[in-house]
């Protein structure tokens, strides 16, 4: 049985080669691009069930890609693992703002990133089977099958790591989430992620919704909750 098709954008020869015989072997379907252009031209022809992301890339940088793709409706909803060799903090957590579900980092063990890649699949596919329901906490409202939140009637643009944290806390309002537990509800399993990228989505949700960001509280040495 054929599964999803997975495009793999990557410039190094030899890493996209052992990319693509990895997932090959579990059946996935394979599609590759050696530049960000080429990237989002593929993207075009058709959409694929995940992109995997070298950020490193010429004509157009990884960030870039995913940067374009998360402000197209038709591609915002693709699923990005970001690979890099670079493992600096600012470039992980700039990937998750934007809106990649995940990271990896060069060199990696193969295994390892075919278990990220059944990890990001498996949540988007969750996700769709989840009766979704229009939530409303104070003066928010989440609408959950639109990917759209409004405050106070206002619509609010929200990456995607944004949107799935705010629906994740609201789901539970009053419940309160460590940083690893938002990680794990929002990206399926244990994930290799730095406190402060979570502090900085939480920082930058707060300040996009406003006066409602109040609603959102920092439990001292523990983690977040939105208030009930």
């Amino acid at each position: 049985m054929a599964k999803e098709k997975i495009l793999i954008v990557e410039d190094d020869e030899d890493i996209m080669e052992l990319i693509s015989f990895n997932l090959e072997q579990e059946r996935y379907l394979i599609r590759k691009a050696d530049s960000g252009e080429r990237a989002l031209q593929e993207v075009s022809k058709e959409l694929p069930a995940l992109i995997l992301l070298d950020l490193m890339l010429p004509e157009i940088n990884g960030l870039d890609v995913c940067r374009r793709l998360k402000a197209d409706t038709k591609t915002q909803s693709i699923p990005v693992l970001m690979v890099t060799a670079k493992g600096e903090e600012s470039d992980i957590v700039t990937g998750l703002e934007l809106g990649a579900v995940d990271y990896i980092t060069k060199p990696f063990r193969p295994k390892e990133l075919v278990a990220r890649v059944r990890s990001a699949l498996r949540v988007v596919s969750n996700s769709k089977e989840e009766t979704l329901e229009i939530l409303r906490v104070h003066e928010i409202e989440i609408n959950p099958m639109k990917r759209e939140v409004r405050v106070e009637g206002k619509s609010i643009e929200l990456t995607f790591s944004e949107f799935q944290i705010l629906y994740t806390l609201a789901k539970k309002a009053g419940w309160v989430f460590t940083r690893y537990q938002i990680v794990n509800a929002v990206r399926g399993e244990d994930y290799p992620v730095t406190d402060r990228s979570i502090d900085v989505q939480i920082v930058g949700l707060r300040k996009k919704l406003g006066r409602a960001g109040k609603y959102i509280e920092t439990v001292r040495g523990v983690g977040y909750r939105l208030k009930e």
